[in-house]
């Protein structure tokens, strides 16, 4: 795996989890190719059926649903997210992923991120915990959209993003 992609990853698992040296090593030796997206690319579709996972590494993606005809957008992705890894185990996509922003992205394979889950539970946890923080952060989002009134979702979104 390339050194950003390697630094993204354990970056991002590192400041919730704690992780050893092995543990760290274990996810620097997964097999990890870059891929180079412009804005406004589907990494991965509504009914897909991925075999991979999508690190984000550089850029700004976002979820999104699209019912009749008009798309919802469910939640914003910085670098450091996987935002699909639910699918690892939901076979079916329900939702769209697209870039926000010309993206680098690292394509992670499900059969080695299983691997990597049997052999590291600290890893294993690691991801549930970054899965059920975005869970917590997906519910923001549905309060956002149905309860807050449209100044009220911009100072929310404005209180979220990183800053540059």
């Amino acid at each position: 795996m390339t050194g950003l992609l390697a630094r993204t990853l354990t970056t991002k698992l590192t400041v919730s989890n704690s992780l050893d040296g092995d543990d760290i090593r274990a996810l620097q030796n997964l097999p990890i190719r870059t891929r180079n997206l412009e804005a406004l690319q589907v990494i991965v579709a509504d009914g897909d059926r991925p075999a991979e996972c999508c690190l984000l590494t550089e850029g700004f993606a976002f979820r999104s649903k699209t019912t009749f005809g008009r798309r919802q957008v469910v939640s914003l992705h910085i670098p450091g997210e996987i935002p699909d890894l639910q699918s690892l185990h939901l076979k079916v996509m329900d939702h769209d992923l697209i870039t926000l922003t010309p993206c680098i992205t690292g394509v992670i394979p499900h059969d080695a991120l299983r691997q990597l889950n049997r052999e590291r539970p600290n890893v294993a946890a690691a991801l549930w915990r970054e899965t059920l923080i975005d869970a917590a952060i997906f519910r923001e989002w549905i309060v956002n959209v149905g309860r807050r009134s449209a100044a009220a979702r911009m100072t929310h979104l404005s209180r979220t993003l990183p800053e540059a």
